[in-house]
């Protein structure tokens, strides 16, 4: 129990590091106050640059992954498991390091997804991408991804405590993109530039 306890713990807390805010304050920006204000990969590349965002993007991904990583290697069941990638997914929305006020989730929870459900990852950024491309819209690409994962993890068999997790994650990365949902409405949602996120 206590070391269920003790990586439930590592995993929150892990989830809580803020990339995107580390990030932007070493290069001279706090991207709490500029652009939409979101720690995540985007913002951070729309104000502190392309590479920062990359960087960022990875980072968040791999406080996803690494909790459900070790859970899986220390032979935890999948309910056990979701439970970490949940426990860092929600580390992420909100971080104690920032007075609980994190970002939407995106890339911490595709991080947990690959090591909990690597074929669904895989066809969820096969859609993420479709859409993007197609809109040139990440908000949008980010929404579309986070619906269909629960029904590809289902699709492809996994537990379902798996399922259970992924659908939890979707629906509150979909939550937290409740601005973006109206802009999306009012037509109003920025598209994305590569001219935008250049260095």
């Amino acid at each position: 129990m206590i070391a269920e306890i003790l990586l439930l713990a590592f995993a929150y807390l892990l989830g809580s590091v803020p990339t995107g805010y580390i990030l932007g304050h070493l290069s001279g920006v706090d991207v709490r106050k500029a652009g939409s204000g979101n720690v995540g990969a985007t913002n951070v590349a729309r104000v502190a640059g392309r590479k920062l965002g990359i960087f960022t993007l990875i980072g968040d991904a791999a406080k996803g992954f690494l909790p459900v990583y070790l859970a899986q290697r220390m032979g935890f069941d999948a309910t056990f498991v979701g439970l970490a990638a949940l426990a860092a997914f929600l580390g992420h929305l909100y971080p104690i390091f920032l007075k609980f006020s994190g970002g939407k989730g995106v890339a911490t929870a595709f991080g947990a997804l690959l090591a909990l459900a690597p074929a669904a990852a895989a066809v969820l950024v096969l859609v993420f991408l479709g859409v993007a491309l197609a809109s040139r819209i990440v908000s949008l690409a980010s929404i579309a991804a986070s619906a269909a994962a629960p029904v590809a993890v289902w699709l492809l068999g996994y537990p379902a405590a798996v399922t259970a997790v992924v659908t939890a994650m979707g629906l509150l990365i979909i939550w937290r993109h409740e601005k973006n949902i109206h802009r999306l409405l009012a037509g109003a949602e920025p598209k994305f530039s590569a001219k935008k996120l250049s260095n």
